[in-house]
């Protein structure tokens, strides 16, 4: 098949890229580079463009990963209205570009659409809790509006569109500086710094492996489903102090524990319920915590040797 993968030079996209080259597709990465980075995807067998989806794009392919979209709360409080425009603006592009040339859709969605949660675990029928007016409702609200553009676009174009609500994942090519919870812990860690945690620790994430991730996006782009919304991530719950300990033990780190206060709207659960996943592909996640941090930890402890010359 010939695929179109937006935001590909991403933590999520340049792992898919990479995977689906390796299966002999011919792979088409598009990436405006605000978040992303070239070097992720220079080395693969594909062909990489410079684009913002924000801007009209004229690409044919078979199927269309749209990962494109600051994920992170640092980068999109950095680029909130990029963020906004991406969701709205650049998913009309992505599925005008889809019906023109009869594409498949697969749209990575976001546990985020749940807010801070009033149900858990969170299913696919919930409909959220979310501060349309806080600081994260850029990529919130973003992600939900995008979702109502993927429903609508179905109804009346009849094009096939699935949508994965990504929960928290982690592994090799995120970035050090990327805010997020894994990254922080890790180079806290190696720098035997204190490691930061905001609000009391008793808060819960849901990690899954990049690796495991792929699986699950490609498993339901490669199914014979018109129009669904599933959930996709690890289901296995983590307190925010259990994990910095994991951390700690895996660095062989002496950082001391530090607390801050909790940031505004950040969830305090946050747990998918995959059933539904799990009941149509058969998709479940293989790698542990343990597994899948050390291999993180090991990238990072790469990625620092490379940069200081160690």
């Amino acid at each position: 098949m010939k695929i179109l993968i937006t935001g590909g030079a991403g933590f999520i996209g340049s792992h898919m890229c990479e995977r689906l080259a390796s299966e002999g597709h011919e792979v088409v990465c598009i990436d405006s580079l605000i978040t992303g980075d070239k070097k992720n995807v220079e080395n693969l067998n594909i062909e990489s463009l410079n684009q913002d989806i924000r801007k009209p794009f004229d690409i044919k392919a078979d199927l269309v990963i749209n990962l494109a979209c600051p994920a992170s709360p640092i980068d999109y409080q950095k680029y909130p209205i990029e963020t906004l425009e991406t969701n709205s603006i650049g998913m009309k592009n992505v599925l005008g570009n889809a019906i023109k040339y009869k594409m498949r859709v697969l749209h990575a969605s976001t546990s985020e659409v749940y807010g801070d949660p009033l149900k858990h675990p969170q299913s696919e029928d919930y409909w959220g809790n979310v501060n349309p007016n806080g600081p994260r409702s850029c990529y919130d609200e973003g992600k939900r509006f995008a979702e109502s553009f993927c429903m609508n676009y179905n109804k009346k174009y009849k094009i096939d569109i699935i949508m994965a609500r990504i929960f928290n994942t982690y592994g090799p090519r995120m970035r050090s500086n990327d805010g997020r919870v894994i990254p922080n812990f890790i180079n806290q860690a190696l720098r035997n710094e204190p490691i930061t945690i905001y609000g009391n620790g008793k808060q819960t994430r849901s990690f899954c492996y990049i690796s495991d991730m792929v699986d699950g996006l490609i498993r339901l782009a490669f199914s014979d489903i018109k129009f669904d919304i599933f959930n996709i991530g690890n289901p296995n719950e983590t307190k925010l102090t259990e994990l910095a300990e994991i951390v700690k033990k895996l660095c062989a780190s002496d950082s001391k524990i530090t607390f801050k206060p909790l940031p505004q709207d950040d969830p305090v659960k946050r747990k998918p319920d995959i059933t539904k996943i799990t009941k149509t592909t058969n998709w479940m996640p293989k790698v542990s915590l343990e597994e899948g941090l050390l291999k993180t930890i090991n990238y990072f402890k790469d990625v620092g040797d490379k940069k200081y010359g160690r």
